[in-house]
């Protein structure tokens, strides 16, 4: 029987199509990645901020559709021309029909992806029965997809094994990621509360660059840096005090979830329902409102050993179950 060769179509967000490749490859099948979205060089981006991103804020709809061509021709280029047997899509909703009628073309088996809310995406109902069967990390996603007749599964997000992590020790309670209204609320409540805080990624960030990359000049008075690669990230996570997980309107549990404790940080997070997938109190820590979180973090810094149970137990579990080897062995019998 010929070796099984996956082709992962995906966009470049953090290097997640690579992460699952060494998940599939880990179990034996051979794994390729093609970004979609071709962000992976300095010239692609720049491309991308004055074709894609300026146009958005011009004109939205014309931006929208000039992207999804862009990406959808890409794509299916790259399928035309693959020696793949199985594809496995990640995210994918830029990519239109033509991209499909290639794979069905191919009559190559193929499952999607989702890492985000369908809510979150712009998928025309006709394209998602085009995939073998989809899987995707928000429950509520999963049943109502089944509820359509669609083969769904629920995968949740993951740890990066793979991605050594050099350990960049700090006092400080981190936050890695974007910055939303409610996440700036926390942070400006613990800065109020006396925790040293730190905050890292570009909607932070005070340099000029980043206030003009992201069409904003006014930032919180939060000490911030500037974007840091997903490496880093876990670097920075595992060695600090203590790495925040705020959710915004997620039905799933985000890849953050897993990057903290997988990294072997100590994790502060607002979702009472962790209790499915990590014990809360001894392996995670989570916060229903601000001062219990300033307790949290100052209990952080004056009880270190109870600290670093606590982050050892959830590093031990995310180990355990919840790396991309993991989600790749549920994956591989959808194929069939």
């Amino acid at each position: 029987m010929a070796r099984k060769r996956l082709l992962i179509i995906a966009p470049s967000f953090h290097g997640y199509g690579t992460a699952a490749a060494r998940g599939f490859e880990a179990l034996g099948t051979a794994s390729e990645v093609f970004h979609y979205d071709g962000l992976t060089t300095i010239p692609a981006k720049v491309r991308n901020k004055v074709q894609f991103e300026l146009t958005d804020r011009l004109r939205p709809a014309t931006a929208g559709r000039r992207m999804a061509d862009w990406a959808t021709k890409h794509a299916t280029e790259r399928i035309r021309s693959t020696d793949a047997t199985h594809v496995l899509v990640i995210r994918g909703d830029l990519l239109q029909q033509e991209f499909w009628d290639e794979i069905r073309r191919r009559s190559l088996p193929t499952v999607l992806w989702l890492y985000d809310e369908l809510s979150h995406m712009c998928f025309e109902p006709d394209l998602l029965q085009q995939p073998r069967a989809i899987v995707s990390y928000s429950p509520p996603d999963v049943d109502l997809l089944s509820s359509r007749g669609l083969r769904a599964s629920h995968v949740a997000d993951a740890f990066d094994t793979f991605t050594a992590v050099v350990a960049a020790p700090s006092e400080s309670i981190v936050f890695v990621g974007a910055r939303y209204p409610s996440r700036e609320r926390v942070m400006s409540a613990l800065v109020a509360g006396n925790v040293p805080v730190h905050a890292f990624g570009r909607d932070w960030s005070h340099h000029p660059v980043d206030r003009l990359r992201t069409w904003q000049w006014s930032r919180p008075d939060i000490p911030a840096s500037r974007d840091v690669s997903r490496s880093r990230a876990y670097g920075i996570m595992g060695g600090a005090l203590a790495a925040l997980n705020i959710h915004e309107d997620q039905t799933g549990f985000t890849m953050r979830t897993y990057e903290i404790p997988g990294s072997g940080g100590l994790q502060l997070v607002d979702r009472t329902d962790i209790g499915l997938i990590y014990e809360p109190e001894k392996e995670v820590l989570v916060f229903t409102s601000t001062d219990e979180l300033i307790d949290l973090c100052h209990r952080a810094q004056r009880d270190k050993p109870w600290r670093n149970r606590i982050a050892e137990a959830g590093r031990r579990r995310t180990f355990a179950e919840h790396t991309f080897v993991h989600r790749a062995q549920q994956i591989q019998p959808l194929w069939d």
